[in-house]
């Protein structure tokens, strides 16, 4: 063999061995792709059909709503969301997310295969991801059925789902769909999810009317939503701004003129408050807590709810505007006001004068204070129970001091030291007075009044304590607590559980009635129309002379010792109202407010009056005359047989209280054992001092007997 047949022959070999090698990579690479097509036909043929799966529960915000439809306020959740329909959706919003997101949507079936290329090509030359190629079809897969794992499983089945998805729905159901579903970006802890929360969050606007730059801007936040976020970083969501506008004009749904107009405007961000502005927040958070009790948090966390409620705005904005016109220097009083239908139950208005934004505490339904003689309502009610009648009952009105075997020393005197000799208990009750019902609590026994009490609507413990008929309770109780007790008077002896929520509806549409009053006698008719009469001569010609509103009307106020609270608590036919007077901080005397001493007879009553001119409208009718009928029992009480004994000053008219004035000459240490120092040491919110001590703030004294205080004044 010559040398170049051996060099051509060595050449061959090298040649044959160069095209093996060909051979072989061609023949992996063709095992690679037919593995890898079998595997993705494979996890393809895995994903379980769309039919059989449940989307996942995005849910949206709840919404509370007042009793004439108008929305109160959306309750608090980590994301806020509130779906809407395509056409509810400006063209420039829809233009924007297709030029951004899936610019051939109209042309594929779920998966662009020439996006996905096109993406490739894009982010080899970039030398890192600039382009997705998921269609909007795959991402609204990804939001209600895959989730966000980053896997190349879960990406075969979002495309094979995504194909079907197509198959299944039109490309308006899946554009509407996305729109409703992507999250937009997070502000102040809660994500914007679809674009009605966006455009409220953004701009502060519904999404309909959202402008051309704006709409841009909104579409361009889902790629990078805490980087491109408007209120942080202005300027990476201004580039991305203009971005999708060239890409809108390059798609041709703008011209370019305008897009270059566009583009030189400033973002004009707004940052909207209607998923945290709430109206009526004390109530709002009221019937939030009891959604949470009913429903568990869980429930009311995840969303979805339509809450609707028996608040009524009006009479909301009646008792602000009643404790604002009448206490409305800065260091004046705070008050609160709660009124209740008494035919149903439901709370029409709960208001105060507190400022959500200062102090949360709602002071209409968790502030516990002491009524003071608002109490003596209970009192009176057990004696009209046991048959006792008010008008022939007689008691001498007299300084007290008893040596109870049950309950130890008491020592009671009135308010102005005037005593009135022997009177009937509904003089007694024009002229509130502590003495003759004491004596008369003594002689009820005081477990009889305290279960009255509950038995009308007082949740709070009771110990049947006697102090506690004048007002004198170890805790205290709320406005709440006292509207509803008066208003089982006001029905004529039908004991209503309170109601704030009349229905919820579900996401799933299901609806619960929750307005069904609950309602249960606890007395007769006649009983509460006797006591109804005195409480209407009392509005008349009693302590509560200001309360008086033209129409008939009944109620008591209550005052407690050193003046630190006050209360006037009463009702119509169809309307019962508690306002209450004072420091909710600390027990603080209103011993010079305008330049009087504050009982229950003047800004308590004064409110009172002006909240109920309004809340009653045009109507003036009388309370139902009873069906039942009373038979009066003949009475003989231990302390009531000095019944023909006349002490002291003799009767003086109802003092300073009965034209609702102040109360002069009233001194706080006849109401305890001893000076009244060491009275305020109790904490603020519960109202009043322990049992013990020298009576402040309505509290009987004595380690628990009745001996350090009347409990109450007026």
């Amino acid at each position: 063999m010559t040398y170049r047949e051996r060099k051509r022959h060595r050449r061959g070999r090298k040649h044959s061995r160069i095209l093996l090698g060909l051979l072989v990579v061609g023949l992996c690479i063709g095992i690679g792709i037919a593995s890898l097509a079998a595997y993705v036909i494979s996890v393809g043929a895995s994903a379980p059909p769309l039919d059989s799966l449940k989307p996942i529960e995005q849910g949206t915000s709840s919404a509370v709503y007042a009793n004439d439809g108008t929305r109160l306020g959306f309750i608090q959740s980590d994301e806020i969301r509130t779906p809407i329909s395509l056409r509810r959706i400006p063209l420039s919003m829809q233009a924007a997310t297709i030029s951004i997101e899936d610019q051939r949507f109209y042309h594929h079936g779920g998966v662009d295969y020439e996006g996905i290329l096109r993406a490739a090509i894009k982010n080899i030359e970039a030398g890192k991801t600039v382009e997705g190629g998921s269609t909007i079809t795959q991402q609204l897969v990804r939001n209600l059925y895959v989730g966000r794992e980053r896997t190349l499983q879960r990406k075969i089945r979002e495309a094979r789902l995504a194909e079907e998805l197509e198959h299944k729905h039109s490309k308006r159901w899946i554009l509407q769909s996305y729109l409703n579903s992507v999250p937009y970006g997070t502000v102040d802890g809660q994500t914007a999810v679809g674009v009605q929360a966006a455009a409220q969050t953004f701009f502060a606007k519904p999404a309909k009317n959202l402008t051309l730059e704006e709409s841009a801007l909104l579409a361009g936040l889902p790629q990078a939503p805490s980087e491109l976020n408007p209120f942080q970083n202005p300027k990476a969501a201004l580039d991305r701004r203009n971005e999708v506008l060239a890409k809108m004009a390059k798609l041709g749904y703008i011209s370019k003129q305008r897009a270059g107009t566009a583009s030189r405007l400033r973002l004009g961000v707004r940052r909207g408050d209607l998923y945290t502005k709430i109206r009526e927040p004390f109530f709002f958070d009221y019937v939030k807590q009891q959604l949470i009790d009913r429903f568990g948090v869980n429930t009311v966390r995840k969303g979805g709810l339509k809450v609707y409620t028996t608040i009524d705005p009006k009479l909301q904005e009646a008792g602000r505007k009643a404790i604002d016109s009448t206490l409305y220097y800065p260091g004046d009083p705070s008050s609160a006001i709660v009124a209740i239908d008494p035919r149903t139950g439901y709370i029409r208005a709960m208001a105060s004068s507190s400022h959500y934004s200062h102090n949360q505490y709602n002071l209409a339904a968790q502030g516990h204070r002491q009524p003071g003689s608002a109490f003596k309502t209970f009192v009176l009610t057990t004696a009209v129970r046991r048959g006792i009648n008010p008008d022939t009952t007689t008691y001498v009105s007299k300084p007290l001091d008893l040596n109870t075997r049950d309950y130890g020393p008491w020592k009671v005197q009135t308010y102005d030291n005037t005593y009135g000799g022997a009177m009937n208990l509904v003089r007694a009750t024009l002229r509130s007075d502590n003495t003759v019902y004491a004596q008369l609590d003594l002689d009820l026994g005081p477990q009889s009044v305290a279960d009255t009490a509950k038995m009308m609507g007082i949740t709070t413990k009771l110990d049947g304590y006697p102090a506690e008929g004048l007002g004198g309770l170890k805790r205290g109780v709320s406005p709440l607590e006292m509207a509803n007790a008066y208003a089982t008077l006001a029905s004529g002896g039908i004991r209503n559980k309170p109601i704030a929520i009349s229905k919820v509806r579900f996401p799933d549409g299901k609806v619960e009635d929750l307005g069904k009053p609950q309602r249960e006698r606890v007395f007769s008719d006649a009983v509460a129309g006797e006591v109804t009469k005195i409480l209407k001569m009392n509005i008349q010609q009693g302590t509560g002379t200001r309360a008086n509103i033209g129409c008939p009307a009944a109620g008591k106020t209550g005052t407690t010792d050193n003046f630190n609270d006050a209360w006037f608590d009463g009702f119509t036919p169809r309307l019962t109202a508690a306002v209450w007077v004072g420091y909710p901080d600390a027990l603080r005397e209103m011993r010079s407010v305008h330049g009087i001493s504050v009982a229950g007879g003047t800004f308590p009553a004064e409110i009172w009056n002006k909240f109920m001119q309004v809340a009653r409208g045009g109507y003036c009718g009388d309370f139902p005359r009873p069906k039942s009928t009373l038979s009066w029992t003949p009475f003989f009480g231990k302390y009531q047989r000095g019944n023909s004994y006349s002490y002291g000053q003799g009767y003086g008219g109802y003092g300073g209280n009965s034209t609702g004035g102040g109360y002069n000459g009233y001194d706080p240490r006849i109401y305890g054992g001893g000076a009244p120092s060491g009275g305020n040491s109790q904490p603020p919110d519960t109202g009043g001092g322990g049992v013990g001590g020298n009576g402040n703030g309505g509290n009987a004294g004595g380690g628990g007997s009745p001996g350090g205080g009347t409990g109450g004044a007026r």
